[in-house]
């Protein structure tokens, strides 16, 4: 629910306050006390809630990442579709179609999450349990990370088998490992933006007031933009580097030949990196609004 509190006012960006001083009464106000420059002279609020967005942009950008890691879309299709797909002897799934349990997974969370998680955990720890919106986006951000640690493992994996079997030179090869082996490495995906991308909605929406409920419910689509870019530029560098010297691409176009599983631990470098980056962030930022009323009603409660 978007927060309907009293803008506070924030120490930070003490500089931005200058904004809002009238240094003339007759010059810089009209007669019915609105700015006769609304470009130079702002409300108190207008002041605050500049600082209130700046203020979260490091949290924001915390996401990024994750949405850079998330968008591989197509690296998932061609392992998949080098690998054995039948899951009856005359039925074979498509290799697009396994970024589906993606959605289930995400899905299935969000659903469940509510529902059962939060009540067994309430009634084993007996007393009321939850995860703040920032717990929510740090472990989504943890499970960005380890989807990328299984995605190279398990091309580690397949690349291997595909040169044992001779397949080196054939991109089109169906090496004999069966394709579900790549649930696990998508079901995080699904966890990772399960957990991230509610957590940052209810966090921007938590953080800011009514005023601001556009900008809080188009952030995270911002991130996202934000990340596909980032996406293509790592994967372009990424491939100019390791293509020096006529050496074979990472990102080959031979998916035998290339090495994927370094991409994907390229990938899971970073995002640990920005698992601590978050934290730092997380630490920097305080507690949120969420947060202290939560933290108010337990000491009441406990009275």
């Amino acid at each position: 629910m978007m927060a309907n509190y009293k803008l506070l006012h924030w120490p930070f960006s003490r500089f931005l306050d200058k904004a809002c001083i009238i240094k003339d009464l007759e010059q810089d106000l009209t007669a019915d006390g609105t700015a006769s420059d609304p470009w130079s002279l702002c409300t108190v609020d207008q002041v605050e809630e500049l600082k209130a967005l700046i203020k979260v942009i490091p949290l924001w950008s915390s996401g990024i990442m994750i949405s850079a890691s998330l968008t591989q879309n197509s690296f998932p299709v061609l392992q998949a579709s080098s690998m054995n797909r039948h899951l009856t002897s005359n039925f074979e799934i498509p290799a697009a179609s396994f970024g589906v349990f993606v959605m289930i997974s995400l899905t299935l969370w969000i659903a469940l999450y509510d529902r059962l998680i939060l009540s067994l955990a309430s009634k084993i720890a007996g007393k009321p349990v939850h995860l703040s919106p920032k717990q929510r986006m740090g472990i989504g951000l943890f499970f960005s990370f380890t989807s990328m640690v299984v995605a190279a493992i398990m091309e580690s994996i397949r690349r291997a088998m595909a040169v044992k079997e001779g397949y080196s030179d054939d991109p089109h090869a169906v090496v004999a490992m069966s394709a579900f082996w790549l649930m696990p490495q998508h079901c995080l995906s699904g966890l990772a933006e399960g957990f991230n991308a509610v957590g940052q909605n209810e966090f921007y929406f938590s953080e800011f007031p009514s005023c601001m409920s556009s900008i809080a419910s188009n952030l995270i689509f911002v991130g996202m933009s934000v990340g596909n870019l980032l996406a293509s530029f790592i994967m372009s560098a990424v491939n100019d580097f390791t293509g020096r010297g006529g050496e074979e691409r990472w990102i080959s176009s031979n998916i035998n030949k290339g090495h994927y599983d370094y991409y994907f631990w390229v990938l899971a470098g970073l995002s640990l990196v920005n698992v601590m980056y978050f934290w730092v962030c997380s630490r920097a930022y305080g507690p949120g609004v969420g947060e202290r009323s939560s933290r108010a009603w337990e000491e009441g409660d406990d009275q």
